[in-house]
């Protein structure tokens, strides 16, 4: 049944499902293309009569991904659109849940099925907006003529749309949740020290990404060069770059990428900018940017497990190449003695692990856990409303050699278990979905009242680095003070 609502910028028309109601394709910023290519977004022109907002919109130009059932549909630099989902468009005052897809700054798109806004939105009695934003190049690369970090600028652009609008669809404008995973929790964080963004969100949710990821101006200077480069352009201006078919600049992001991924965690992500985000995330909360934020950030039990799986060679992994692997690492961290470092860390990790299991477990707390914990630590001197999870639902896949690895939790945070390939991803049968209630019950309650206690996993204590409360999810969800502390402390010792 087609359903009507009056935007700033027109009306627009979308689908009434009964419980739930879905407006698709929602463009928020004029299309970024020809001469507003590299350029700041622009708030979507008005329209007269109305206009169709039943479809997803294209997702930005990007590589293809690499995992099942996650292809995001034909690109279009045409991407600026989000999805509203919610239970009614009545002036309810409901609280809002503003959503950033993950894929290194390079990949995704608010269109896959795992984002699906029904169970949550019917669920939880709250609005769901779903985004989509420049990725890769077209929104990370970092030219000395034109704004930077516009696939943040384009976050803020969408959440400035909310602002204006989503109390037309039964939302409170003051009471907006962002949330992400890997890159979107990044970019979540990454929002923490905006100026521009302040006032826009109360809560911030951060899932595997954790104010990390942000380049310093020599790396965004590296990039640069190595994808003028690729396009056999150095020295170039943007007005030459804006006459590159897109494809060409894709292809030249993946070359660079390929180039810098040993040395540059992220070759296309948030940079330092005296304008947009003059300091580094994480330095920011630790001087109270963000003492008004609620915030809830964690990981999963196996993050790099995800990203080393497809790697023949890596489960025959012995201890000296393990040392090897773990020493390069250290070094290029710039720790002091890589030597003494890595004895240190194979000592806490090596016990009851195989080797390669050892190496993700290390790299799963070097990239994901490690920026979470600081992350907490920083915002609980500043907000008493800060919490910690640990996802350790294991995936069935790959004979469970993926544990509980990167991006694991989705299904269960949205309530889309049933999404193509989840089956064999996540799991499935009553533990999945039990686990996926509480979940999102969590997740409901703390855009709710920015407490995320709810009947089902009872209360959730607030962070602090005395106790380090955890709320693990997993068969038997469970409070534990510090789990893994050895492996937290001896980061502190080698870093």
């Amino acid at each position: 049944m087609a359903l009507i609502v009056e935007t700033a910028a027109g009306r627009i028309e979308g689908v009434d499902h009964g419980p739930h109601k879905a407006f698709r394709g929602i463009p928020y910023a004029e299309p970024p293309v020809g001469d507003l290519r590299f350029a700041a977004p622009r708030p979507a022109r008005s329209w007269t009569g109305v206009r169709p907002c039943l479809e997803n919109a294209p997702p930005c130009p990007q590589p293809p991904s690499p995992l099942p059932g996650m292809a995001p549909g034909e690109p279009s630099e045409d991407c600026l659109a989000l999805n509203v989902f919610t239970p009614a468009c009545d002036g309810g005052d409901r609280p809002v849940l503003f959503w950033i897809h993950g894929g290194a700054f390079r990949t995704g798109s608010n269109a896959q099925a795992l984002y699906e806004g029904r169970a949550i939105v019917e669920r939880g009695d709250v609005v769901l907006v779903t985004i989509n934003y420049r990725l890769g190049p077209l929104g990370y690369l970092h030219l000395d003529d034109t704004p930077r970090n516009l696939g943040q600028r384009d976050q803020i652009l969408a959440l400035e749309w909310v602002r204006d609008n989503i109390a037309r669809f039964g939302g409170d404008p003051d009471n907006v949740t962002v949330f992400g995973e890997s890159a979107g929790g990044m970019a979540a964080t990454t929002l923490l020290a905006m100026p521009a963004a302040r006032g826009l969100f109360r809560r911030a949710i951060a899932q595997s990404g954790a104010a990390q990821g942000v380049l310093n101006p020599e790396d965004a200077t590296r990039v640069r060069f190595e994808m003028l480069r690729a396009l056999d352009l150095e020295g170039a201006g943007v007005d030459r770059l804006r006459r590159v078919p897109v494809e060409s600049l894709i292809d030249a992001s993946v070359k660079a990428h390929e180039k810098l991924a040993a040395r540059v965690f992220l070759p296309f992500g948030p940079a330092l900018d005296d304008d947009t985000l003059p300091v580094p995330p994480l330095d920011a909360v630790r001087d109270g940017a963000a003492r008004d934020i609620d915030l809830i950030t964690g990981t999963t039990r196996d993050e790099w497990r995800l990203f080393t799986f497809g790697l023949r060679s890596h489960r025959s992994l012995d201890a000296e190449a393990l040392r090897k692997r773990i020493a390069a690492r250290l070094e290029r961290l710039g720790t002091g003695d890589p030597a003494s470092a890595t004895d240190r860390l194979l000592e806490v990790y090596r016990t009851g692990r195989q080797a390669w299991e050892t190496f993700d477990a290390i790299e799963t707390d070097r990239h994901f856990r490690r920026p979470a914990n600081l992350l907490a630590e920083a915002q609980a001197a500043h907000q008493s409303d800060t919490y910690s999870y640990l996802f350790s639902w294991p995936s069935p896949a790959a004979r469970g050699t993926l544990g509980a690895c990167h991006s694991i939790e989705l299904p269960f945070v949205f309530g889309t278990l049933d999404a193509p390939t989840m089956d064999r991803f996540a799991g499935r049968g009553p533990e999945a979905d039990a686990l996926s209630r509480l979940v999102m019950d969590a997740w409901i309650a703390f855009a709710r009242s920015g407490n995320p206690s709810h009947a089902g996993i009872g209360a959730w204590e607030p962070y602090d680095v005395g106790r380090r409360p955890t709320l693990i999810f997993d068969r038997e969800s469970r409070l534990e003070s510090d789990p893994h502390a050895d492996e937290r402390r001896v980061w502190d010792e080698v870093l």
